[in-house]
């Protein structure tokens, strides 16, 4: 079994890894940087269920890319995506991440209300008062309160990464984020997952 190995340098695992996902899109392209979006996504997951279920509002790829290198901000709703997320790379052009789910306050917060800390973390990031991507990779809830922000004239994100995951109101969260007019990438259905929502991250300062 050992010959059916293929020898990769370290260094060129991701390349290839990248020339084995456009070969087996069997010649599906998308403009840039939407095609370095689906294919990181793509690598992230071992999932081509993204080259179909991706959803770009008109632009958005090429605005988050522009935004980031201008030097906005990134908040997202789990630590995993905010590990995830090249914050060197983010830093160079001036922006940084914010994660605001473990913080007391919030946790303290979210348990007098009722309501869950993503949906308060929103309420962190609307307080910010500042350009800011949103990657979302867990909770739909902090899609839905991002939402009632948006039409309260509370938070106008200058990109949405909505990738909560699961069962609950995902389908449902995604679906109305992606009416609040403001620009947006959506893996639609119940994927997606912090992982994801990095990755979308990734793609764009990689431009």
């Amino acid at each position: 079994m050992l010959e059916k190995i293929e020898f990769v340098k370290p260094e060129m695992i991701e390349a290839r890894s990248m020339e084995i996902i456009t070969k087996e899109l069997n010649g599906r392209t998308w403009p840039e940087p939407e095609f370095s979006v689906v294919k990181r996504c793509i690598h992230t997951s071992a999932d081509f269920d993204y080259a179909t279920n991706l959803c770009f509002s008109k632009g958005a790829a090429a605005l988050g890319a522009e935004a980031l290198k201008d030097g906005v901000s990134i908040v997202t709703d789990t630590r995993m995506a905010a590990s995830g997320i090249n914050k060197r790379r983010l830093s160079q052009y001036g922006g940084e991440v914010h994660c605001f789910i473990d913080a007391p306050d919030v946790a303290e917060e979210a348990k007098r209300r009722g309501c869950t800390r993503a949906a308060v973390c929103m309420e962190r990031a609307a307080g910010l008062r500042e350009n800011l991507v949103i990657a979302v990779g867990n909770a739909p809830t902090a899609l839905v309160r991002l939402y009632e922000l948006i039409n309260a004239g509370e938070i106008r994100p200058v990109l949405i990464i909505g990738a909560p995951v699961g069962f609950v109101n995902v389908v449902e969260a995604k679906e109305l984020i992606m009416t609040a007019g403001v620009p947006y990438i959506v893996p639609r259905g119940r994927k997606g997952g912090s992982n994801i929502a990095a990755a979308v991250c990734n793609a764009l300062l990689y431009q």
